[in-house]
């Protein structure tokens, strides 16, 4: 049986399909994959990881939406991918969305499936490509939150008062590390993921730069401000207190003493926003959106933050300019006196 059939097909579907008992058969979709389905999904992430270098988290979605796609063909008979049609996976969609489905996820979904079948029948593993006229649905592009300088300002001063109130060294180790993954965050703008994966040989203090390994193994270099070094400097004074051997040469270490969990970092972000009367309930994504429009509105260019973020499009960047843009607006329309 493919090696994916019991390992990441288990974990996509736990992931993406409603919750039921393991033992009961037919019940979880990566049971009722046909061995060739399995083994069709099982090579595309081969696929995916090797060739094209993608992330695990970008491997397991895309394979859970293929258990998803495949468990639901199984239960209508279609069990033989080499017989899917172009109306069964606009059923597959359709019956998604009927499910409550966001237009979001289905236009990842459509996506996925359309990557899938261009793969398995330009390599020879079905003989056509039932996806190639599956269109997405749009999606309403809508602003995204953010925290204004303000607010960014009051959440960190906040987590600085805290670092001086600290009764134990230990106790002020992790809360200059807390200080220091805000800091770099809403300098650098880097995601929860690439914060987490940095190692001591990616900062260059001196130059004010980190090294940063983005989305498909690609990489950057994002300059720091001097808040952000020096709450760097600070963090990594103790962290000694806190490391353990097992976190190597990670710069941010969890409270067992191991490299830091994403999952800890969102947690730190949303504690010190959630200090702050006013602002929006929001994580690290949320860090990356405020750095991006600040600067912006401060008169950076757009060609220079798509570099910070890493984005491989300028479309995607673009985004903030339409955030920079309704702030003007409102602004305009209350201090205007013909507005």
């Amino acid at each position: 049986a493919p090696v994916l059939r019991c390992d990441i097909l288990g974990r996509a579907a736990g992931a993406l399909a409603p919750a039921a008992p393991r033992g009961d058969a037919g019940t979880v979709e990566a049971q009722e994959l046909s061995p060739r389905a399995a083994a069709l999904v099982d090579a595309f992430a081969a696929h995916l990881r090797l060739e094209r270098g993608l992330s695990e988290h970008t491997v397991r979605a895309y394979t859970g939406d293929l258990v998803n796609l495949f468990g639901h063909l199984a239960r209508v008979g279609e069990g033989d991918p080499a017989d899917v049609t172009l109306g069964d996976l606009r059923t597959w969609l359709a019956n998604q969305y009927a499910a409550g489905a966001d237009r979001a996820t289905l236009q990842r979904r459509a996506a996925g499936a359309r990557t899938f079948f261009a793969w398995a029948a330009r390599t020879g593993r079905l003989p056509a490509d039932p996806a190639q006229a599956l269109r997405s649905p749009k999606v309403d592009r809508r602003l995204p939150a953010t925290v204004e300088a303000d607010q960014a300002r009051e959440a960190l001063d906040a987590l600085a008062a805290r670092v001086d109130e600290a009764e134990t060294p230990d106790e002020r180790a992790a809360r200059c590390r807390d200080l220091a993954i805000v800091e770099v965050l809403y300098a650098s703008g880097i995601r929860v993921s690439e914060l987490a994966g940095l190692d001591t040989g990616d900062l260059d203090a001196q130059r004010g730069l980190v090294r940063v390994l983005g989305k498909g193994g690609k990489q950057r270099t994002v300059p720091l401000g001097a808040p952000a070094l020096r709450s760097l400097a600070a963090w990594l004074d103790v962290r000694p207190r806190l490391a353990r051997p097992a976190a190597g040469r990670a710069v941010f270490v969890g409270d067992r003493g191991g490299r830091i969990d994403p999952r800890v970092v969102r947690r730190i972000v949303h504690r010190a926003l959630a200090a702050v009367p006013g602002a929006p309930e929001l994580g690290p994504h949320g860090l990356r959106h405020a750095m991006a429009t600040h600067l912006l509105e401060g008169g950076a260019d757009l060609r220079s933050v798509q570099e910070m973020l890493g984005h491989s499009s300028l479309a995607t960047t673009q985004l903030y300019t339409h955030v920079s843009g309704e702030r003007l607006r409102r602004a305009y329309q209350q201090a205007h006196p013909r507005a």
